[in-house]
Order: structure tokens, then C-alpha cells, then sequence
């Protein structure tokens, strides 16, 4: 049996990597590198209203992005998280603040995430929290979005 060589011509690379290219762009329609879906978020709450619902800082609420939001004020600042786990983000269990103000767990599969930066503190946990743009306009009122 003879050698068979094949030819790879300049119209079947561009195809191959068309297919490539389309593929890729598919597979990440709709998630980002933490597999979360990628929802629109704008969400404002007044910096009054936020001092008087908040628990050690922190203000959950239900309704806004994938599985809800984590607004936190550590040190004047404040951040914001999605609720949605990245350890199964398919599943859009809601990470929840702990007592102690400074972590957030999941209740599905035991991973800790900071709330301080969003970032896994316990396995399973290996991605951090989506975190959103956090803006104050006015100086009073705080506006969720991204």
C-alpha cells in the first residue's frame, strides 16, 4: 500500500476555521467565563434606603440578575455580586450571606465564596462571583448594573 499524502488547500483552512470560529461563538453565546448567563442588571436603591435594609453591611435582593444580588459596604465601598453559584452555574443556586457578614455559602454544594471580592474561599468553589459595576449618582443613590 502506497503512502497517501493529503492537501490541505487555503479554501478548506479558511472553512476549517469558519467552523472553528462559529462553533466558539456559540458555545459562549449567552455565558461569560463563569458559565452564569448573561442577564441585563439595573438596579437602584437610595444610599438612605440601602443603611436602613441592610444586615452587617449587606443587602440581599431577590429579582435582579441570574439568581439575585449581594450588595455589600466594607470600608465606604460598595460592591455588588450576583447570588448565582459558579460552582454549578447551570442550576442558579443562590449563594447566601452568612452571619458573620464577611463570606457567602452555597447551600447546594458547600462552596464559600468572599464578600469581600467575590472570590472562592472553600471548595468546591474555584470561580468567583460575577460581580457587577456598582455607582453612586448624586451621592445618594446607588446604581446596580452591567
Amino acid at each position: 500500500m502506497k503512502g497517501h499524502t493529503s492537501k490541505i488547500t487555503i479554501q478548506g483552512l479558511i472553512r476549517l476555521i469558519a467552523i472553528v470560529l462559529v462553533s466558539s461563538i456559540f458555545l459562549a453565546c449567552g455565558k461569560d467565563s463563569l458559565g452564569i448567563p448573561d442577564v441585563p442588571v439595573d438596579y437602584r436603591i437610595s444610599v438612605q434606603e440601602f443603611n436602613i435594609r441592610n444586615k452587617n453591611g449587606i443587602l440581599v435582593v431577590s429579582g435582579h440578575g441570574v439568581a439575585g444580588l449581594i450588595i455589600t459596604k466594607n470600608s465606604g465601598a460598595y460592591l455588588a455580586f450576583d447570588r448565582c453559584s459558579t460552582v454549578n452555574p447551570e442550576s442558579r443556586c443562590p449563594v447566601n450571606p452568612e452571619e458573620s457578614g464577611l463570606t457567602a455559602i452555597d447551600t447546594c454544594s458547600g462552596g464559600v465564596f468572599s464578600l469581600y471580592d467575590g472570590a472562592p474561599v472553600k471548595s468546591p468553589a474555584k470561580k468567583n462571583l460575577r460581580q457587577y459595576s456598582v455607582y453612586i449618582t448624586g451621592g445618594s443613590l446607588i446604581q446596580v448594573s452591567n
